[in-house]
């Protein structure tokens, strides 16, 4: 299934659609979630908090989406947090510089390259405006920040461009009162926002999108100190420093260099786990290993998690070893002191990010869930049961009968503990349709034979199979298939 296949299925069953579409001028880069996809993130999120977050005993807090222009002063986005961009002359239509090389000319450059980079590739290559073939202007740098007014005098703040700035300036806080210890991982969960130039591509490039951070303080003097590592030691890993991906375990790739240190494989390792829990094919993944000009301004060392679809590697998530640069900055701006105990010693913690774009892997793991069951002229969304939406479709054969009320009886009772959905009217068999391309692992129908003996017609998703069971034995079989693992 393809990008096209995705889209169709998330307009037509409520995963998500445009935001304010009525009005036929909505911009781009808003998009909205529907029941399904929100009942697909709220399950995606709880995955992440149970495979990452509890594991090692990590705090979560939820932060201010507005923040003072002083923190971005300090963590250098005001200053670095750009992108290149190219003005026709003529039409006078901008673009991304380094997307617009690389669409006519195949020619590929880092964003963050040397603007003179970006000019010396449009001249050489004679690169025309796509839309009116005029020439462009030279290139130039386009902050990304959303600027808010506060208040009457309109103080100026900003949209955070990503949730972990909160994390860096509450870390004080947070390790004393929590009575931390290094190492220590506090996350976030929330919307960050981009004024990009060109979103495309519904959730794949968004202005307002969903973000799961992770950052892990650590002492710089024991990276090869981690206690878990036995536990992904053989877990195996695909990284990429050349042309192509290598599956190693992580034992294998600290050993051989390409991980610099344990401390980096073994979340390398856990990443790599939960995301293989979604569903998504992991021998379609890779940790890429970045050079010097893709790498963020505020990263030492860094490997994008990608995974391949129809349209592409994505990168689903960021992950950077950020030394000291975010406490030295923040600790030099406000003056205030970000060093903590390690034992013993005092240390100022260096940081470790797992930044993870949840709207992209929802669109990952809906395309690699998607499938085109030719043989039985179907659809299916074959999810994970533990993520679907809606956990069973509760179905009456008939209305008349007694029918619809016994099926009510059951879908109240499975409905407290469970995500079902209750559905009386069509055929059975366009109703068993529309719950495959939901993803939901199973249906119950309630016919006359339920009024004579208490059993149920259980249907199971992916292999169509059907079987009787009695009422009384579907909340444990439910139970023990959608349990998270």
């Amino acid at each position: 299934m393809n990008y096209e296949n995705v889209m169709k299925l998330a307009l037509e069953r409520g995963f998500y659609f445009p935001s304010c579409e009525v009005y036929g001028d909505a911009q781009a880069g808003f998009w909205e979630y529907g029941p399904s996809g929100v009942g697909l993130k709220n399950k995606f999120l709880e995955l992440w908090r149970r495979e990452l977050i509890r594991r090692d005993g990590m705090l979560e807090i939820d932060g201010s989406q507005i923040m003072s222009k002083s923190v971005f002063e300090a963590s250098g986005h005001l200053g670095s947090f750009a992108d290149p961009i190219i003005k026709c002359t003529k039409c006078k239509s901008t673009f991304r510089a380094d997307r617009t090389i690389a669409e006519i000319s195949n020619i590929e450059i880092p964003e963050s390259a040397d603007l003179t980079e970006f000019d010396n590739a449009i001249k050489e290559n004679n690169i025309k405006c796509p839309k009116c073939k005029g020439d462009f202007e030279n290139t130039r740098k386009f902050n990304m920040m959303f600027k808010v007014g506060i208040g009457p005098e309109e103080e100026p703040a900003y949209l955070r461009p990503e949730t972990c700035q909160s994390i860096f300036v509450d870390f004080p806080r947070l390790f004393k009162i929590m009575r931390g210890k290094l190492p220590l991982g506090i996350a976030q969960v929330g919307k960050s926002f981009r004024n990009e130039i060109a979103p495309r591509q519904s959730l794949l490039r968004l202005r307002e999108f969903y973000q799961a951070e992770i950052e892990v303080f650590c002492n710089p003097a024991k990276l090869d100190e981690i206690e878990r590592f036995s536990e992904i030691a053989n877990t195996t890993i695909r990284v990429q420093t050349d042309s192509e991906p290598v599956a190693m375990t992580c034992n294998e790739a600290v050993e051989s260099g390409v991980i610099p240190n344990k401390f980096v494989a073994y979340y390398l390792g856990i990443l790599t786990e939960f995301y293989e829990r979604t569903g998504i094919d992991i021998s379609k993944s890779r940790f890429r290993k970045l050079g010097d000009k893709e790498k963020a301004f505020y990263a030492e060392v860094a490997f994008d998690f990608e995974v391949e679809t129809t349209i592409g590697w994505l990168e689903l998530v960021a992950c950077n070893y950020r030394s000291d640069y975010d406490l030295s900055s923040h600790a030099k701006k406000s003056k205030e002191k970000f060093e903590v105990m390690d034992n013993d010693e005092k240390v100022l913690p260096h940081v470790f990010e797992i930044s993870m774009g949840i709207d992209r892997s929802l669109y990952t793991i809906l395309e690699h869930s998607l499938k085109d069951d030719k043989e039985n002229d179907r659809t299916v969304l074959s999810l994970k049961p533990y993520l679907s939406p809606i956990h069973v479709g509760v179905l009456s054969l008939v209305k008349k009968d007694g029918l619809k009320e016994k099926t009510d009886e059951i879908y109240f009772q499975l409905k407290r503990k469970f995500d079902a959905f209750l559905d009386h009217s069509g055929a059975i068999g366009r109703r068993y349709r529309r719950l495959d391309e939901i993803g939901s692992p199973f249906a119950v129908t309630i016919d006359h034979q339920t009024l004579q003996d208490d059993s149920v017609t259980i249907r199971m998703r992916d292999s169509m199979e059907q079987k009787r069971i009695k009422i009384s034995e579907l909340d444990s079989l439910l139970s023990e298939i959608t349990a998270f693992p």
